[in-house]
């Protein structure tokens, strides 16, 4: 199927003319006559600017927690604008949200608020710095923490051939414009692998200021740790003085009501959360253990925003919490999701395509591959050709999910079991058609 661009196309074309690529993300490009023209959302759906209807696993890369436009957070929001939105100063409301953060989360005791993943990462790096007093820290291959320039380095995105050996990794520098010497502050090693990090930490810990981690990769169709992993970061962290980071802006408020601190039993030092804490609207925090959080201010560490907390963003985390502290929200997503995923398990399996599932059930996925995938450098073996043809009769059957097989599919509450079963049954067209 091939849908219309009547509409979308002008816009694009006016948007090329004043926007770079057209786009505020680099990630949105998808070409010049490709890239959507997004017009709105509702619950499980969107639609372009020509009325072509998708059912969204993409959520916007994961924010969209309830659904497009959910009318619970609408009308907190829309309440609280009478009130105005950014004064320079605390807010009852943003105590009463940190409040609950601190009650919802396991371990919480200290944050601070902002208003995205990046900045959130930046200033939970620079806190473990300014605690620690050591420069350099350790991220996992196939990661991402963000747009600053400190984490730009080995990404989902980077080359697996350009990450030198498995023994002695480098760490790929995503992009121009980062100056060479930052390198120098970042040790890039193989998620999932005991060895590596053991060996790194040992041999470096005199150095090693933080350890900073997704619990499950985010961008690399939400592999999940091996059993005992994170334990053996934390013990790690212990033994040498290290500060250990949660990259939770995905996994916050996603995997369960306490993030990846809930769902994995490991309580790190620090914690990031973005995405799923506004439903869409654009709020994060980072905190953790008040020792380390305390070094902030007072001539110390810096952190500073002139948006962080402001009454939109705190109405908006403020309604989300309470929808998912007061129902079963991802505890239902995740037996939905569940039913996805041995769904499409299935259909793979009928078709005789070796695959193997990844992830939460609330941030899944699945490589077409006969071999085992624990961390980045196992995606040289996936048949993306393939996963991307399904990915693009998924979408000219109305179910758009992102056609790189290291996005993960999104869930959110307005994925009903309906929705669920229309998926399975257009996937399996879509597979067919890919293989005649």
């Amino acid at each position: 199927m091939t849908y219309s661009r009547e509409i979308s196309q002008p816009i694009f074309d006016r948007a090329l003319e004043v926007l770079v690529k057209g786009v505020s993300s680099n990630f949105r490009y998808l070409g010049e006559k490709q890239t959507p023209v997004i017009s709105k959302g509702k619950g499980a759906r969107i639609w372009d600017a020509d009325g072509n209807e998708f059912i969204d696993y993409r959520l916007g890369w994961g924010p969209i927690i309830l659904g497009h436009a959910d009318d619970r957070v609408n009308h907190a929001v829309s309440e609280h604008l009478d009130n105005g939105t950014t004064f320079a100063a605390t807010t009852e409301l943003e105590v009463i949200v940190a409040e609950k953060l601190v009650k919802m989360i396991p371990s919480m005791e200290k944050l601070r608020f902002t208003n995205t993943g990046t900045e959130a990462t930046m200033h939970a790096l620079r806190t473990a710095r300014g605690y620690s007093n050591k420069e350099k820290f350790i991220k996992f291959e196939g990661q991402y923490h963000g747009a600053h320039d400190y984490v730009l380095f080995s990404t989902a995105s980077s080359s697996v051939s350009a990450m030198g050996s498995r023994t002695s990794p480098i760490p790929v520098q995503v992009g121009s414009g980062i100056p060479n010497k930052i390198r120098d502050y970042v040790f890039c090693l193989p998620f999932n692998d005991f060895d590596a990090v053991e060996k790194c930490v040992k041999d470096h810990h005199g150095e090693l200021g933080a350890m900073l981690v997704e619990p499950c990769l985010g961008n690399i169709t939400g592999i999940e740790p091996k059993d005992g992993f994170l334990q053996h970061l934390r013990s790690l962290c212990d033994k040498y003085n290290i500060v250990l980071i949660f990259d939770e802006v995905k996994t916050g408020f996603r995997l369960s009501n306490g993030g990846a601190r809930e769902t994995y039993g490991v309580i790190p030092d620090i914690s990031t959360y973005a995405k799923s804490l506004g439903n869409g609207l654009p709020v994060a925090a980072f905190g953790g253990r008040s020792e380390i959080m305390d070094v902030i201010g007072g001539g110390s560490v810096t952190h500073a925003g002139t948006f962080g907390a402001n009454g939109i963003s705190m109405a908006a985390a403020n309604a989300v919490l309470d929808i998912l502290s007061e129902s079963p929200v991802l505890k239902n997503l995740s037996e939905r999701g569940t039913r996805l995923k041995n769904g499409l398990d299935q259909i793979l399996t009928d078709a005789d395509l070796p695959h193997q599932m990844c992830g939460h059930p609330n941030i899944q996925g699945f490589l077409i591959t006969d071999k085992k995938v624990e961390e980045v450098r196992d995606l040289a073996h996936s048949n993306d050709d393939l996963y991307e043809s399904i990915m693009n009769n998924m979408y000219d059957r109305g179910i758009w999910i992102e056609n790189d097989p290291r996005e993960p599919w999104f869930l959110c509450e307005a994925h009903t079991d309906e929705v669920i079963d229309h998926t399975l049954n257009i996937f399996e067209e879509s597979v067919k058609a890919s293989l005649k």
